[in-house]
């Protein structure tokens, strides 16, 4: 089932007189349970395309529709509300309240939902487990390695059973380890729940994680298919 679709979508962004075309008419659809990488250098327009995705933003021209309903005009409260439901957000310097512990953190946009007391410590202890920090769940974010912020984060966004993740430059600031990690936490979890996982990198342990890759240049795609070298990784990772 189709769950996001960007019809020939241009974005614009304006300091002056000075014009910076970062979407250039894409079209873009995304499957229910994908875990796509979309990649490029810095300007290619990814993050602008996560952006509009998450409904952070509006195009200027085109159309985005999510789950078939077509979320271009809505309001800033609506949208709000829109990735309240459907949406989970991943990033890349974690976004952990600090003054919370890693339970606060993973209830916080459960708070905003509809779901009971009971309900939300069940979903919260047991996305802490999934990540592997059933043990550091009364622990605050400074307490915390790097790659266990970003674990908590992913849970974050999972514990709201999001139609899709958002995920923007998730293994930047992490070791080679914390990231293979993080990128085995959430492919396992994409094939648990069901969930797409839609990843905006140059990193090219995501990209060999990545079951689709779109790259992009200049505010276009170029390319959008699953390279022979990920396959080669991928399979190789099987193997092992």
């Amino acid at each position: 089932m189709e769950i996001i679709r960007l019809e020939d979508v241009t974005k614009i962004y304006r300091i002056g007189e000075v014009e910076t075309r970062a979407l250039n008419g894409v079209s873009l659809s995304i499957e229910e349970g994908e875990f796509t990488a979309i990649v490029g250098p810095s300007g290619s327009g990814k993050t602008t395309m996560l952006q509009l995705m998450g409904c952070l933003d509006r195009p200027d021209s085109g159309t985005v529709k999510i789950n078939q309903r077509d979320v271009t005009h809505l309001s800033a409260d609506q949208r709000a509300e829109l990735r309240g439901q459907v949406i989970g957000f991943i990033f890349q310097f974690y976004a952990l309240v600090p003054v919370l512990n890693a339970y606060e953190n993973v209830e916080l946009p459960l708070l905003l939902t509809n779901v009971s007391a009971k309900e939300r410590r069940e979903r919260v202890l047991a996305m802490l487990d999934a990540v592997g920090l059933a043990n550091r769940v009364d622990h605050r974010p400074n307490q915390m390695s790097g790659g266990e912020q970003q674990r908590v984060a992913i849970a974050r966004a999972l514990a709201p059973h999001p139609l899709m993740v958002l995920a923007d430059e998730p293994t930047a600031n992490l070791d080679t380890a914390n990231g293979e990690q993080a990128m085995e936490i959430m492919q396992r979890l994409n094939q648990q729940t069901g969930t797409a996982f839609i990843f905006a990198t140059h990193d090219p342990r995501v990209m060999s994680y990545a079951r689709r890759v779109v790259k992009m240049r200049d505010g276009q795609i170029v390319d959008d298919g699953v390279p022979t070298e990920v396959q080669t990784n991928v399979e190789l990772r099987q193997v092992a």
